[in-house]
């Protein structure tokens, strides 16, 4: 674990090994080059790096106006900047008219920690999710980061990639292949469908680890499209174990949640729980501390499978 990386230094060196192989690549930044790790980007390819300082509205609207002159902008800042303070610009410049614009939100969820609700981006999924011809993705392991960014790259339109602070170990197997619209079963089981994003793959994971001990089976659905999301699994899945809990590190109105509700109420009602922030702010603090305090941890996820298999029960 000593040498786990966080995944923005993983996107980092996706985005350089992509600009490495596509001269159409032109990185953006707001001042945060050092956190979004665009910094590798920059240092190899000056020429095609832009530093626009503390103003992502003019980032965003240079990203959209770069587009349209056949570049394909990646634009980066911290989540709850990129989202909330150029929200405009990504609804009028990049969303309405499908720009070819790739925006990576950085520093997403609590897990930031320490710099307090100022930065914890909770509401940016939700945000961006809303947005007609958006395209949200959240990987959760470093080799999924990777991929995501090449999915990105390949796809034309505009796209938000999720990323947290901190670091996550490799978590899935050699020839795992993520694709836009498609989620992944990652552990199978019967009795309960934990669906998780970005770093709570982890967390769910391991909660699933402790169900199993207790004889209850569990399957684990990477849902990293968050849009488009993927129907048919969510359907199966609730088919398959009758309950479904969603675990994001996100305010769980809006995002995972309410993308994987509004699935279930079209197609297969089941009971479902929600792992996340319960519609409040957080304070500032260590990141395992907020995680126990507002019910992020293994232990809530445990407890709402439970709860969600006792509601299928009754």
């Amino acid at each position: 674990m000593a040498n786990v990386l966080p995944l923005r230094q993983y996107y980092g060196d996706a985005l350089l090994k992509a600009g490495r192989e596509n001269k159409k690549i032109v990185a953006l930044d707001a001042d945060v080059s050092k956190g979004t790790f665009s910094k590798f980007f920059g240092t190899e390819f000056p020429e095609r790096f832009f530093n626009f300082g503390i103003a992502e509205q003019n980032m965003l609207a240079a990203a959209a106006g770069l587009a349209s002159m056949g570049f394909i902008p990646f634009a980066n800042s911290y989540a709850v900047f990129v989202t909330m303070r150029a929200c405009e610009q990504l609804r009028n410049m990049i969303a309405y008219p499908r720009a070819n614009v790739k925006v990576m939100g950085g520093h997403g969820g609590i897990s930031v920690g320490q710099d307090g609700v100022s930065h914890q981006a909770i509401e940016d999924i939700a945000i961006v999710r809303s947005m007609s011809n958006m395209t949200v993705l959240v990987p959760g392991d470093p080799i999924e980061v990777g991929q995501v960014v090449e999915a990105a790259l390949n796809y034309v339109g505009p796209v938000y990639i999720r990323l947290a602070r901190i670091s996550v170990p490799n978590l899935f197997q050699e020839g795992y292949q993520f694709k836009i619209g498609k989620g992944n079963i990652i552990k199978e089981g019967k009795d309960v469908t934990i669906m998780a994003i970005g770093i709570m793959v982890k967390v769910a994971l391991d909660a699933a680890a402790q169900l199993e001990k207790q004889g209850i089976s569990v399957r684990v659905v990477n849902m990293a499209s968050v849009k488009p999301i993927d129907k048919e699994l969510i359907f199966e899945s609730a088919k398959k174990t009758g309950a479904i809990v969603t675990v994001e590190d996100h305010n769980v109105v809006g995002g995972l949640a309410g993308a994987v509700c509004e699935v279930l109420c079209e197609l297969k009602p089941v009971p479902l729980e929600k792992v996340g922030l319960q519609d409040t702010f957080a304070e500032s603090g260590d990141e395992t501390e907020l995680f126990k305090h507002y019910g992020l941890d293994t232990k809530d996820i445990i407890n709402a499978a439970k709860k969600a298999i006792a509601r299928k029960k009754g």
